[in-house]
């Protein structure tokens, strides 16, 4: 029983922290462009070195 003296504090801290960090990516502009990244990865532009041929 003594234990939740110190479990409760930390769950409620680490609670925090995680609403914090979501705060912070919010305002950080991460969550704008969620597709982007995807189709850059599926889109291969780049035009390599040519073999030559």
């Amino acid at each position: 029983m003594n234990a939740l003296i110190y479990l409760i504090p930390i769950a409620v801290g680490l609670g925090l922290l995680g609403l914090a960090a979501f705060l912070w990516s919010l305002r950080a502009n991460q969550y704008d462009d969620l597709e982007g990244a995807a189709w850059r990865a599926i889109m291969d532009d780049d035009d390599g070195p040519s073999d030559g041929k």
